[in-house]
C-alpha cells in the first residue's frame, strides 16, 4: 500500500526525471482518461517513464504514452504540472512532469516487450482507483482546467 512515507524525500538520494500524460478524449461529449494497467495487476496507473538521452520531456511523454497505452495520435493541449515521489522500490526520488493530450483513437496497441499493459478507458468523473495517489490528485485538481481546456474540441 502506498502510504505517505513515499512522499517524503530522504537525503541524499539519486534523482530521477520522468515524464507522461493525462490523455483524454471525448465520448457523447464527456471526458474520458486513458489508464493503464498492467495484466494481473488490480490497480491502474498514468502512463509516464524516464527520460531518454537526447528526448525533451513531451518527446518523453508520448513515447511512453505508446509504449504503455499504444496511443500514438495525440494532440497537446497543455502542461498539467509536476509531480514528486519514491520510486516504488524507494531508490530514487522521481520528479514526474505531466501533459495534456487529446486523441480521437479509442484502442491502442502497447509497444513495451518487458510488460504486459492494457489499455482502458473511464469517466474523468468516475475513475477506478489508481495506484499512485499523487496521479489521482493530479486528474482531480486540474479536472476544471481539462473540462475548459477540452471545451473547444467538443461538437
Amino acid at each position: 500500500m502506498i502510504d505517505e512515507s513515499w512522499y517524503k524525500r530522504p537525503e541524499d538520494i539519486r534523482e530521477r526525471t520522468s515524464s507522461g500524460g493525462v490523455v483524454v478524449r471525448l465520448e457523447n461529449d464527456k471526458i474520458h482518461v486513458a489508464l493503464v494497467g498492467e495484466i494481473g495487476v488490480p490497480d491502474y496507473v498514468l502512463p509516464k517513464g524516464g527520460v531518454e538521452s537526447g528526448e525533451n520531456l513531451e518527446q518523453t511523454a508520448r513515447r511512453e504514452i505508446e509504449e504503455e497505452a499504444g496511443l500514438t495520435s495525440l494532440k497537446l493541449i497543455a502542461k498539467l504540472g509536476t509531480r514528486e515521489r519514491l520510486a516504488y522500490n524507494k531508490s530514487c526520488w522521481i520528479t514526474t512532469h505531466f501533459y495534456l493530450f487529446l486523441t480521437e483513437q479509442v484502442n491502442g496497441v502497447p509497444t513495451d516487450a518487458e510488460h504486459h499493459y492494457g489499455l482502458a478507458w473511464y469517466p474523468i468523473d468516475a475513475l477506478p482507483e489508481i495506484f499512485w495517489p499523487e496521479q489521482r490528485e493530479l486528474i482531480a485538481t486540474n479536472q476544471n482546467k481539462i473540462a475548459a481546456l477540452i471545451k473547444p474540441y467538443l461538437q
